[in-house]
């Protein structure tokens, strides 16, 4: 539940954990919710501390700016960030984050 506070922002991932075998194809979801309109939105994945993707939206703007390697395939769906990986590697065991922050 978001508090009525200016700039509430709620973010979830799904899923939480995930085991898959190599060559497999690994579909990670962050999902966004806010109070209040945003200006711009910037949504990266971090994988150990390292930004492995960057996709960066504003409202005036309908086309996102993407920063990723070939490999990995973000989309980005109203309130939804899913980011692919094809085939998943066994280097890409770890933990996942996905990290947004707003201008409002």
């Amino acid at each position: 539940v978001l508090l009525p506070a200016a700039g509430a922002l709620q973010v979830n991932q799904d899923p939480g954990e995930v085991q898959v075998m190599e060559g497999d194809r690994v579909a990670l979801e962050c999902q966004m919710l806010t109070t209040e309109p945003w200006e711009r939105l910037r949504l990266e994945w971090v994988k150990e501390q390292e930004e492995l993707c960057t996709i960066v939206l504003n409202r005036s703007s309908p086309a996102p700016h993407v920063r990723c390697p070939l490999r990995l395939h973000p989309a980005w769906n109203t309130s939804r960030a899913t980011l692919s990986l094809q085939p998943a590697r066994g280097g890409d065991a770890g933990l996942y984050l996905c990290r947004v922050t707003l201008e409002i």
